[in-house]
């Protein structure tokens, strides 16, 4: 029976480079006390040499056919992705807690259950909490498919039978394959990794529901904004029942919106 070894690392919260020993500043982007430990569990990997090739081809041969947009239903929000959801493409919206960003991913889904096959994945809440904001907000009667799950294989299990997949929150999922906790940076990063990648081979569209820090950014690894092709922020004020959806980073289309 192998051993199994746990490796100790430093991982920089700011530009996730991995380091073998602490040091107050990071050697790769220059942050200060931003190295946090995680332990790796090794695994005994099989390389074969018997990998298919990718295929190469000429810029100038590519397709560039127009991007298939998909209507959102909510006019406001197709303006700010730049004219409607992309197929595969990868959205992190982040917002204050209580801002509404369930809310908005719900009604989201809602609206396009009836031309895409949608499902809404709840790691934090149950499904009968997820069923009750669907009555407050009308739509308790449309056949919207739910999971209430946080395991990370699990979920990529389902995803080639759908066409829009809602992950509540990025932050709550786990993987078997590491060791820490769910919310961890190795977690958050492993989760966007392999969930941004399938979704690249399956044409599934994802919106990550993220966390924000006291300071106002978004939680986790500074490489998940890096990975995904739009950045959104949802804003609003407490006194007042108008919410802002903000565009900061968006790869088909301007982040002016």
């Amino acid at each position: 029976m192998e051993r199994v070894r746990e490796k100790v690392l430093f991982i920089c919260e700011e530009c996730s480079v991995e380091s073998l020993q602490w040091s107050g500043q990071c050697a790769h982007c220059g942050a200060w006390n931003s190295l946090t430990e995680i332990r790796k569990v090794g695994k005994p990997q099989r390389i074969s040499g018997d990998v298919a090739r990718r295929s190469i081809q000429p810029l100038n041969e590519i397709s560039r056919t127009h991007l298939a947009r998909l209507p959102t239903g909510i006019t406001e929000l197709d303006r700010v992705l730049g004219g409607g959801l992309v197929p595969g493409s990868v959205i992190l919206l982040g917002g204050d807690p209580g801002i509404g960003k369930s809310t908005l991913a719900l009604q989201w889904v809602a609206t396009q259950v009836d031309q895409i096959r949608v499902l809404y994945v709840t790691g934090e809440e149950s499904l009968q909490q997820l069923a009750l904001r669907g009555k407050r907000l009308g739509i308790d009667s449309l056949p919207v498919s739910t999971m209430a799950e946080n395991h990370l294989e699990a979920i990529l299990g389902q995803m080639p039978d759908y066409d829009f997949l809602v992950i509540d929150s990025i932050q709550s999922l786990y993987s078997e394959n590491v060791s820490s906790s769910p919310g961890s940076i190795t977690q958050v990063r492993e989760s966007a990794e392999r969930l941004t990648r399938c979704a690249k081979e399956n044409d599934c569209s994802v919106l990550f529901i993220g966390h924000v820090t006291k300071e106002g950014s978004l939680a986790g690894p500074k490489i998940l904004e890096h990975m995904v092709d739009t950045v959104l922020y949802f804003e609003g004020d407490d006194a007042s029942r108008f919410r802002l959806v903000r565009s900061f980073k968006n790869r088909f289309g301007s982040v002016n919106e």
